[in-house]
């Protein structure tokens, strides 16, 4: 991943889009149905843009949807990529970057996630407060490029708490609990054993997914704020002592999708 590379996916962007956003959106399993709210919207494919990768996880759409919400101008990415896929970590992270080069100012990011914290429940709204990186890769393994970011990123308030102060504002504005804690990310494909989920509680982990540590990282390299919420779509291996299933994960975030769209766009209008 070089500049020049994200220069041209940025140069094919804006050639494509009417008007440029100032937001961005990643909408994680399950959530991609708020991109349906975007007004004017243009979509293009992931396999259109320069260097961009294909998603090919359930229910990740694989395209930029550009428009308007909440009367903000705003760019979803409509489904992500992961580890599981077989993508290295620049080649997920890659967008932020591109993103970042189309001048967007702020980046919300969205996943499913197994709650650890027992005092979750299914259904939940956490807001990101800090991550535990438990993939053993980054982004920014191998040659910096410093017109991209600096060599070593301080990872201090990497989930920028002015934006998560407008989350918070943006939650009680719709009558909704936002609840806070420590996101830890591994990179699956498979669902955690009980044995691990007491591992990351013990390290202090609130919530556990398979994506979102490596979008953040480089947007503390690239210097682009960034602010995160989880839906708890089930309890993490143990928690409950039933089995998991993907199948689950999705039918949670479609019984959720009215509130969590009612809080992104909230959200949004407060950025």
């Amino acid at each position: 991943m070089t500049h020049v590379q994200v220069a041209e996916s940025a140069a094919y962007l804006r050639a494509r889009l009417p008007v440029l956003p100032e937001i961005a959106i990643v909408l994680g399993s399950g959530l991609g149905p708020l991109a349906g709210q975007v007004q004017d919207a243009v979509s293009i494919a992931y396999a259109e843009i320069p260097h961009f990768r294909m998603s090919t996880a359930p229910d990740h759409a694989g395209r930029l949807v550009c428009g308007t919400l909440a009367g903000r101008r705003v760019a979803c990415m409509q489904g992500r990529l992961h580890g599981y896929e077989g993508y290295a970590p620049d080649e997920i992270a890659y967008p932020v970057y591109v993103l970042r080069a189309l001048g967007v100012q702020a980046l919300v990011l969205t996943n499913a996630s197994g709650g650890i914290n027992t005092g979750f429940a299914v259904g939940d709204f956490m807001l990101i407060e800090d991550h535990i990186n438990l993939t053993g890769k980054s982004p920014l393994t191998g040659a910096n490029d410093a017109q991209l970011g600096t060599r070593f990123p301080d990872m201090t308030f990497a989930y920028a708490p002015a934006l998560r102060d407008k989350a918070q504002a943006a939650a009680q504005l719709c009558g909704l609990t936002l609840r806070t804690g420590v996101y830890c990310g591994v990179n699956g494909p498979q669902f955690e054993t009980p044995a691990e989920i007491r591992a990351f509680r013990a390290l202090g982990a609130d919530a556990v997914g398979m994506s979102t540590v490596f979008e953040v990282i480089a947007a503390a390299h690239c210097g682009l704020p960034a602010v995160a919420v989880a839906m708890i779509t089930n309890m993490a291996a143990g928690v409950l002592m039933q089995p998991l299933s993907g199948a689950e994960v999705n039918e949670i975030a479609a019984r959720r999708g009215v509130d969590f769209r009612r809080l992104m766009t909230a959200l949004v209008e407060k950025l």
